[in-house]
């Protein structure tokens, strides 16, 4: 096996190993290097102490030198060197009390979350493989490295780690480990909401978003997203759907661009049809008014996984207008880019798309054609630069104030009005055409 290391990563290595170190480039680099895929980042693990190893080099900053970890700068990146170690008593499932320096690659593999994670490459040695990690890789399999009620218990952050590499990789857990997480997940309450908010954007913006439904079957949902779980036991019996509430989300998240804002919005669009369904005497479900419900539970959600206030502003906006829909003319369409915001509207006809392709064949066509048109005419708006918002308006509120009118609230309905008749009559949108409209409105 040979994996291709950047000159940099040759340079750490070859300078530690001839001042007697052993070094490896270990982890995430090593595991996508075996697949065929460019790593992100280069890690190095070495016998040297920290103090040996920035002695060795002419630039380097402590990155975490109470757990080994220097980084060292050549050609203005930055390379982390850890020394191996061995970790003591976890605390708060997170954090090791304190590390101990070893001098055996093994040991320091062994604490390792993953057998995938836990390989180590150099070009005199060549890949060092102790559990197996490249066969799992072969074989599709997350797998902890030693007992996984272990790994686990010595940081639950692993647990959703576990789930995002499936859905990174498109691989599936391993038994044993599944059942670990299983029974350690009610320990994720110890983790931080900024973790567990990286972890989950990971995974939806992965390849194989689908794996939401391990989150909800391993129980991982009742810590970190319990507002998920009813939509998994809610029916949609009406002939627009053929799946729950649940098993929608986790369709329409698969078939949507692989965008932060849009794979969230998919993921709360509908969270609050489990609190709004009612059933009529025909015996057909029905959803009113959930849009609004399911913009109040995302932003309860997004604010609790501290997401910040642009992603939070964005995705419940979109929630709230994800089921907003129109005939395909033009005034209408203009009043809608005004509703949602310009900046928004390409996002939520995405959002449309993905929430009909998720739902049954029933009116499929019609419906993705009334989509095909409305985008066809939101083109045509842009490219003539027609107005729909009151920065596009041809006049501002200091040309009210210079035709006379006093300032205060009646200036803002006063545009309100105008761009109103724009929305309607784009021709309109003249300066001199709406001074003669306001003299008009103002007698």
């Amino acid at each position: 096996m040979t994996i291709l290391l950047p000159a940099n990563v040759k340079k750490i290595i070859r300078t530690l190993n001839a001042a007697g170190h052993e070094a490896y480039a270990v982890g995430g680099c090593v595991r996508d290097s075996i697949l065929g895929r460019q790593p992100e980042d280069w890690d190095i693990t070495t016998s040297a102490t920290p103090e040996q190893t920035k002695a060795l080099f002419k630039r380097t900053f402590d990155t975490g030198i109470e757990h080994g970890t220097i980084t060292v700068l050549l050609d203005k990146q930055g390379y982390e060197v850890t020394t191996y170690r061995i970790d003591g008593k976890y605390q708060d499932s997170r954090h090791p009390s304190n590390v101990e320096f070893t001098r055996s690659l093994e040991e320091d593999l062994l604490r390792r979350d993953f057998t995938i994670n836990a390989m180590a490459y150099n070009e005199e040695q060549g890949l060092k493989d102790i559990f197996g990690g490249r066969q799992d890789l072969e074989s599709g399999i997350v797998r902890c490295v030693g007992n996984a009620k272990q790994r686990f218990g010595e940081d639950a952050l692993r647990i959703l780690r576990a789930i995002r590499f499936t859905a990174q990789l498109g691989f599936v857990v391993e038994e044993q480990t599944r059942t670990a997480i299983r029974e350690l997940a009610p320990t994720l309450a110890n983790i931080s909401a900024e973790r567990i908010q990286v972890e989950l954007v990971k995974l939806l913006i992965s390849p194989h978003p689908e794996k939401v439904a391990d989150l909800y079957e391993l129980g991982i949902t009742d810590v970190i997203l319990p507002e998920f779980n009813p939509m998994m036991t809610t029916e949609q019996e009406t002939v627009h759907h053929m799946y729950n509430v649940g098993i929608h989300t986790i369709e329409a998240l698969k078939v949507i661009r692989a965008d932060r804002i849009l794979r969230l919005t998919m993921l709360f669009h509908d969270i609050g049809k489990p609190e709004m369904k009612t059933i009529d005497a025909q015996g057909i479900a029905h959803f009113k008014k959930h849009a609004q419900v399911s913009e109040t539970i995302a932003l309860r959600v997004l604010k609790r996984l501290k997401f910040d206030n642009d992603t939070i502003c964005k995705v419940t906006r979109l929630v709230r207008y994800h089921d907003y829909r129109m005939p395909a003319k033009a005034n209408l369409v203009r009043r809608a880019i005004n509703k949602i915001g310009v900046e928004l509207f390409p996002y939520y006809l995405e959002v449309r798309r993905a929430d009909t392709l998720a739902q049954s064949e029933f009116e499929r066509v019609d419906k993705l054609k009334n989509i095909d048109d409305v985008t066809e005419l939101y083109q045509m708006i842009l490219d003539r630069q027609q107005c729909v918002s009151l920065t596009d308006l041809a006049i501002t509120g200091r040309d009210l104030l210079e035709l006379g009118m006093k300032q205060g609230a009646g200036i803002g309905e006063m545009l309100k009005t105008l761009l109103n008749e724009v929305i309607e009559e784009p021709e309109l949108n003249q300066r001199e055409t709406l001074l003669r409209r306001v003299k008009e409105l103002i007698g």
